[in-house]
């Protein structure tokens, strides 16, 4: 997988976003390189514990793989949508997480305010590429909208896995209901079930969706760590806070929400 950071900044018009948050094209640049790891750190945090791996998947099935091809629409990004997905990310850490992103040395000093403007349009469309990565790594096409992707892809494996719904109705056994009962035979005692297995694989045969999203979240991360211990040369030689990644400067408050 490419850069995740690079990729989503590629996406992206600067022009649209530094009007949208009230800023200059090349400081929005900047804040949203130093937002983006945040954004995807707190979703690996998340996605240690079980139930905010559920609850990043069910959000993932909201949101359109194929966002970013193309480039993004900034303005079809529902903002609103946006800040509660930063919230659920980051839960009671969420305002230290803006001070932090702030005083980010690589992002310039930038300030909090900013961030709280930049997070949730960027939400939505990390959401949306996390979405189209599982989607390539189930074997899906990353078309379509909502995670709709056909035959067998993320969005069908979401709509069985996550859905229930299907799952769960009754099957036609097949029997006449008129047919004559037949005689009973002594019960016995059902053998004992095999102990579990760990498996990356479903009961349904379907592919282990929490362990696929560690894996895509996992990469993302790792690629963010990457590009943060290459600063280039204008940054090293201005003598500025820069080094390291935001992920290991805001540590253990990524991931407040998982709870």
């Amino acid at each position: 997988m490419s850069n995740p950071v690079d990729e989503i900044l590629s996406s992206l018009d600067f022009t649209q976003l530094a009007d949208m948050v009230g800023a200059d094209p090349s400081t929005v640049e900047q804040a949203t390189a130093a937002a983006l790891p945040a954004l995807f750190g707190g979703l690996e945090a998340n996605a240690q514990d079980p139930s905010g791996a559920s609850s990043i998947l069910g959000a993932l099935g909201q949101h359109d793989p194929s966002l970013l091809d193309g480039g993004v629409d900034l303005g079809a990004i529902d903002q609103q949508d946006g800040q509660a997905i930063a919230q659920h990310i980051f839960g009671d850490n969420t305002d230290e997480v803006y001070n932090q992103l702030g005083a980010y040395g690589a992002a310039g000093g930038l300030g909090g305010s900013l961030f709280r403007r930049l997070l949730p349009i960027l939400a939505p469309i990390v959401l949306s590429y996390i979405m189209k990565q599982m989607t390539h790594r189930t074997g899906g096409s990353s078309g379509g909208s909502s995670g709709g992707s056909g035959g067998g892809g993320l969005g069908d494996i979401l709509g069985q896995i996550l859905g229930g719904g299907q799952a769960s109705q009754p099957q036609d056994s097949g029997v006449d209901p008129d047919a004559l009962p037949q005689p009973t035979r002594p019960t016995q005692a059902p053998a004992p079930a095999p102990a579990p297995q760990q498996s990356t694989q479903q009961s349904s045969g379907q592919p282990n969706l929490d362990d696929i999203l560690k894996d895509v979240l996992g990469s993302a991360t790792s690629g963010s760590r990457t590009r943060a211990s290459q600063p280039d040369q204008q940054d090293a030689q201005s003598g500025g806070q820069g080094g390291g990644s935001i992920i290991d400067i805001l540590g253990s408050i990524l991931g407040g929400g998982r709870r």
